[in-house]
Formats: structure tokens, C-alpha cells, sequence
């Protein structure tokens, strides 16, 4: 009997301990598929204007260990947009560093590489946030989750 009970309560605490889920998992995790959903200009913090995305407008940005990719589609653009780089975060914060991108891309990059943003993030939705030398908010990306 004990030869038959002691590996049934160690496969069932497994099964307990490991029980965790995807959407736990991914509960505020930058990881993931997400497209822009509208852009805020802020003035002392508040939000003042909020820019929408034209007809055919399209940005993607895809995280994954550690790992960034994005791509901006404009309609009535015939320049290219999109990079690819490394990321970390932390709770209220969000650091891409970008390793490689389109020719109009490469020329932001050649002056600047790292790009700092303030990090506001839930299940389905976060949020890029520039923010000047004093701490204050003066842009925002906002992104929805679509993967």
C-alpha cells in the first residue's frame, strides 16, 4: 500500500505546485504581441490630447525573451519603419535598446540606441510614457494586447 500511496501524493503535489496558469503568467508581462491603440500628449501630467490612429495606420511590437521587433505601416508613407533589439523592465519601467532597423530607423539609431520610457502595464493594455529630465510625462504609446 505505502509503495502505491507515496508516489500517488508526490505526482498529486506536483500537479498542485505546478498548477500555475498561462493568464497568471502573463498577467502584467510585457511578453507578447501588442498593437497601438492611440498615442497622449500630456502637459503637467495630464493628459491633453489624445491622437488617434489614421485609416490603414498600423504599429506592432512583439516581445519575447528578451528580445523586441516592431513595424509601423503608414498608408500615405512610403518610408519604412521597424527595429529590432533587446528590452528589459521592471515594475514601472521599460528599456528597449535597438540593434538593427529600417534605413530611416538606422539613422535614429546611429544617434541614439536606448530608449527609456515609464512603464504602466495591466493584463491587456500598457502604456510607453517619454518623460522629460524632471520626471514629468509629456507622450505616451498605448498598446492592446493581440496575442
Amino acid at each position: 500500500m505505502k509503495t502505491i500511496f507515496y508516489p500517488l501524493v508526490i505526482v498529486f503535489a506536483l500537479v498542485l505546485l505546478s498548477g500555475t496558469s498561462e493568464d497568471d503568467d502573463q498577467k502584467n508581462s510585457i511578453q507578447g504581441v501588442w498593437e497601438l491603440e492611440n498615442r497622449y500628449t500630456y502637459d503637467n501630467n495630464t493628459v491633453i490630447d489624445t491622437i488617434h490612429n489614421v485609416d490603414g495606420y498600423r504599429q506592432i511590437k512583439m516581445y519575447h525573451e528578451g528580445k523586441v521587433m516592431w513595424t509601423r505601416f503608414v498608408p500615405k508613407d512610403s518610408v519604412e519603419w521597424f527595429g529590432y533589439g533587446s528590452y528589459n523592465t521592471t515594475d514601472n519601467a521599460l528599456q528597449e535598446k535597438l540593434e538593427y532597423g529600417s534605413a530611416s530607423m538606422m539613422r535614429i539609431i546611429d544617434t541614439m540606441r536606448i530608449f527609456s520610457f515609464k512603464l504602466v502595464i495591466d493584463k491587456n493594455h500598457f502604456s510607453q510614457i517619454t518623460i522629460d529630465d524632471e520626471g514629468n510625462s509629456i507622450f505616451s504609446e498605448n498598446y492592446k494586447r493581440i496575442k
